[in-house]
């Protein structure tokens, strides 16, 4: 009995150390394993921070066809130096979240996915043959880092060289339909509840500066107003950028967290594209 009670112990010691990650840290890593898209149902509150209600939708985008068989399999295999490095960023920073996936879809912005089947549309994204994450977080003390913390989070994938070229290609018209989308949706703020509103707007803002091509994609919101009394709702939402960038059958998806200009973003992706060349098909 005296053995049972100290190996109780020792567990209960053991379990005090165990890293737990934070609710945001689990959502970040099932959203790169999950195969199912999100819809978010009350998106006029999501850059409010406000909660809101999200539901399971089908993807509707088909899936691409497979590349050929006789490629050789070490070139659509994704190594880790071809993501930037702690070193391309200009703060000392951790690598945080790294994830690897198979077939994910490459997601732009979930909330523009959401505009879109909100209309009837397909979500408009393309479907990758491999993929690889990251999140680059401050060098800080504190054992514990959650998606909140990070400074520049990348996603690269490999696609048939045909969809990587379509991506960019077709990426104002996947955009145009959300050039300027009122939402509409329940919200709770506090103890506050009721029917907000907001309008959400995309556009590709600049071309051509980095890889085989490359896109800044830029999300701007109203302030979500109570549909009922006009009443602000939580915080107003700053402008968000994402950079896309493709060499050969890769594209990588850039956003930087936390405040940090479509300048640096630019710069952060014209590196991002140097480090893509050893691994793209053909290479640089």
């Amino acid at each position: 009995m005296r053995d049972e009670l100290a190996i109780v112990e020792r567990i209960q010691r053991e379990l005090q150390d165990v890293r737990w990650p934070g609710p945001e840290e689990i959502r970040s890593r099932a959203r790169r394993r999950s195969q199912r898209r999100i819809v978010v149902a009350t998106v006029v509150l999501a850059l409010a921070g406000a909660s809101a209600a999200a539901v399971a939708a089908p993807r509707t985008s088909p899936p691409l066809a497979q590349p050929a068989a006789s490629a050789s399999p070490t070139r659509h295999e994704i190594t880790t130096d071809a993501l930037l490095q702690p070193a391309d960023l200009s703060q000392q920073v951790d690598v945080q979240l790294s994830q690897s996936g198979l077939g994910e879809p490459v997601m732009l912005d979930q909330l523009l996915g959401a505009c879109r089947t909100s209309q009837g549309r397909s979500n408009g994204w393309q479907n990758s043959i491999l993929s690889r994450s990251q999140t680059f977080v401050p060098k800080r003390a504190a054992p514990i880092r959650t998606q909140s913390t990070a400074l520049v989070t990348q996603d690269l994938f490999r696609l048939v060289p045909e969809a990587a070229i379509q991506l960019l290609a077709t990426l104002d018209d996947v955009v145009a339909p959300c050039a300027d989308w009122v939402s509409v949706g329940g919200y709770k703020a506090g103890d506050a509840t009721g029917t907000g509103m907001a309008t959400h707007r995309w556009a590709v803002v600049q071309r051509g500066f980095a890889g085989d091509g490359a896109a800044l994609l830029r999300h701007t919101g109203t302030q979500p107003v109570d549909q009922k009394t006009g009443e602000p709702i939580g915080a107003a939402p700053r402008p968000t950028t994402t950079a896309v960038v493709r060499v050969g059958d890769l594209i990588t998806v850039l956003r930087m967290e936390q405040a940090g200009t479509e300048l640096d973003l630019r710069r952060l992706a014209e590196v991002a594209a140097r480090r893509m060349c050893a691994a793209a098909n053909p290479a640089c």
